[in-house]
C-alpha cells in the first residue's frame, strides 16, 4: 500500500513522528510525505526532524504566506501534481490547517480516500479559518479518526456514517508519552540554559490570528502578560509572526520591560519548558493539551476551544482577551490548581490504532 501523508506545520509533524513510525512497522506500507511550507519556521531544520526521529520529508512545496484563500489555492496546486506522479492508494491528513484542507480536496478530487487525523473537532466559530477547514475536511474524508468521546458525538449529530468513524485516542498523547521523558533532565535543557527555576516561572505563547490580527484583543493580553510579568518570571517563546505584528502596533517594548521574549524553541526544550512551567497561558490548541499531560494549569486565551472536556475537568480556563484584569485574575487564579482525574484522550495506542485500521489489519481492541 503507497500512503502520500500532507504536512504543514509544525504541529502537524509532531503528531504524525509517533503515526509514522508506527506506520513503518507495517509490512507492505510505504509511506511518502509532502511538506507544504505552510508555516514557516526556521526551526524545522535537521535536527527538528531528527528529535522526531523523521526522515525528511520527500517533496516540499515552500508555500507560505498570502490570503486564505490564495494560499490554499497554490497548495491545492502542488499537492494535485505531485499525487498525480505518486498516484497512493490513502492520503493522509491532520488537524484544521489550509495545508489539512488542500490536501483534502485535491486527493477527493482524484477520487484518492482520506483519512483524517484528529476529525470531529468543533469550536462553533465559523469566523476561525480552522473551523472551515475542519468541517469541509470531514465531509470528504473516508476514515474519520476521532481522538475524544465528544468529537464522535460531533460527527454523529452532522449525519457521518457511523462506520467511517473512528474513536482512537488523541495522538497528541501518545506524542507526550514517547517524547515527555526525553525532555526531562536533559543537561543542557532549556530550563537550565536559561537560567530558570522548577515551577517557579508562568510560560506563554500567542499565534492565533484573532489575536495577532485584532489590536484591541492583542493589547490586553500584552497588558496582562506584562503585569504578570512582574510579580512572577514570565517566559514567551515569540513566534516570528507575532513578533512582526508587536513591532508594527509599538507593543514590544511594553512587553520587554517585564517579560522574558525568547525566540521559539526545539520541540524537546517546548516541552521541558510546559512541563517546569507553574501555569501555561496560550492560544493553542496542542499546548492546552501538552499543558494537561504535563498536569500544568492552563488559561486559554480565547472565546472558545475545541477541547472542553479539559474546561469542565477544571484544568483549563477559558479567558477571553477582552479585559486585561479579568485574564490577569484568571492567570493568578490558575496557579496551583489541579482538576479532575480525567483521562479523554485515550491508552496512548492512538498512532498504532490507527496505522493498523490503514494497513488493513483493523482496529485493535
Amino acid at each position: 500500500m503507497r500512503l502520500v501523508t500532507v504536512l504543514g506545520a509544525r504541529p502537524q509533524f509532531i503528531k504524525a513522528s509517533v503515526v509514522s513510525s508506527e506506520l513503518a512497522k507495517c509490512a507492505g506500507v510505504q509511506e511518502v510525505v509532502i511538506h507544504t511550507g505552510q508555516h514557516f519556521d526556521a526551526n524545522m531544520s535537521d535536527l527538528f526532524f531528527a528529535e522526531l526521529g523523521m526522515s525528511k520529508p520527500a517533496h516540499e512545496l515552500g508555500i507560505h504566506g498570502g490570503p486564505h484563500g490564495e494560499m490554499t489555492g497554490r497548495m491545492l496546486i502542488g499537492i494535485e501534481r505531485i499525487l498525480a506522479d505518486e498516484r497512493p492508494d490513502i492520503v493522509l491528513i491532520y488537524g484544521d490547517t489550509n495545508s489539512t484542507l488542500a490536501g483534502a480536496l485535491a486527493a477527493v478530487k482524484l477520487h484518492i480516500p482520506v483519512a483524517h487525523v484528529e476529525a470531529g473537532l468543533r469550536s462553533f466559530n465559523m469566523r476561525m479559518p480552522e473551523e472551515v477547514n475542519r468541517i469541509v475536511t470531514d465531509r470528504v474524508s473516508t476514515w474519520l479518526f476521532a481522538p475524544t468521546g465528544e468529537a464522535v458525538t460531533h460527527l454523529g449529530r452532522e449525519g457521518v456514517d457511523p462506520a467511517r468513524i473512528h474513536q482512537v485516542g488523541d495522538v497528541m498523547y501518545d506524542v507526550a508519552l514517547h517524547h515527555g521523558a526525553r525532555a526531562a533532565g536533559r543537561a543542557n535543557g532549556a530550563v537550565r540554559r536559561l537560567g530558570l527555576v522548577e515551577k517557579g516561572f508562568a510560560l506563554a505563547t500567542v499565534h492565533r490570528a484573532e489575536n495577532t490580527d485584532d489590536p484591541d484583543r492583542l493589547e490586553v493580553i500584552v497588558d496582562a502578560l506584562a503585569e504578570v510579568g512582574r510579580g512572577l518570571p514570565l517566559v514567551w517563546p515569540l513566534h516570528p509572526r507575532t513578533r512582526a505584528v508587536l513591532e508594527r502596533v509599538g507593543l514590544l517594548s511594553r512587553l520587554e520591560q517585564s517579560v522574558r521574549l525568547i525566540e521559539p524553541q526545539g520541540y524537546l526544550d517546548m516541552l521541558e519548558l510546559e512541563h517546569s512551567a507553574v501555569v501555561i497561558a496560550t492560544d493553542s490548541g496542542g499546548v492546552q493539551k501538552e499543558a494537561f499531560f504535563h498536569r500544568v494549569p492552563c488559561v486559554t486565551l480565547r472565546d472558545e476551544t475545541e477541547w472542553m472536556e479539559l474546561v469542565v475537568g477544571g484544568w483549563n480556563t477559558l479567558a477571553a482577551p477582552v479585559s486585561a484584569k479579568a485574564v490577569i485574575e484568571a492567570i493568578e487564579t490558575a496557579i496551583g490548581r489541579q482538576g479532575s482525574d480525567i483521562t479523554p484522550y485515550g491508552n496512548g495506542d492512538a498512532a498504532k490504532r490507527i496505522a493498523h485500521h490503514l494497513s488493513g489489519v483493523g482496529i485493535i481492541t
